[in-house]
């Protein structure tokens, strides 16, 4: 019996990423037909188990202008869409996308984005969470402005000995009478 491995995707209108995660996968072949069936078998994990996945993709695909790179964690496939526009999902029909499948977050970009960005490899960061931390209002800094809070300690005077305090700080002796 073959298991199915982790698929992520994204997409823009002219194109869909795959990304299919099988660290180590040996013997690994990909086929695409133009009317968008999309089959991926290989091997992999130390008793060479058997992986296997048929995706019927939403729309046709241009298979001459897709473009399949297997690395050494994942296969990578930029599939040209036959046709311009935003596919609803990445498998056609009623039924229920499958588990294994998973929106690529690192890659997605929203139909209405316009910012420019939709082909920047930003290394998988995700900039949006440093806006939404948690205890970082306008004032986690403290107050930056350019006034001095701390306390002037005036240099204790020629023969008079410093003590500490009850806190442990050294100030003035007072004078003995």
């Amino acid at each position: 019996m073959s298991r199915h491995p982790e698929v992520k995707w994204a997409q823009r209108p002219d194109k869909v990423y795959i990304t299919v995660s099988l660290p180590d996968a040996k013997n690994a072949k990909v086929n695409l037909e133009p009317d968008g069936i999309f089959t991926f078998s290989a091997s992999a994990g130390a008793e060479n188990h058997n992986y296997e996945l048929q995706l019927n993709l939403f729309d046709k695909v241009n298979v001459e202008e897709s473009k399949i790179n297997v690395g050494v964690r994942s296969i990578f496939c930029v599939v040209e869409k036959a046709e311009k526009g935003w596919w609803k999902k990445l498998v056609r029909g009623d039924e229920k996308t499958p588990h294994y499948v998973k929106v690529d977050w690192d890659k997605w970009a929203d139909e209405d984005d316009d910012n420019g960005l939709g082909d920047l490899d930003l290394g998988g960061m995700d900039f949006s969470k440093f806006a939404g931390m948690e205890g970082m209002g306008d004032d986690a800094m403290g107050d930056l402005d350019d006034t001095d809070d701390e306390e002037e300690v005036s240099k204790p005077e020629e023969g008079k000995p410093e003590k500490p305090d009850e806190h442990g700080e050294k100030s003035e002796a007072a004078p003995s009478i």
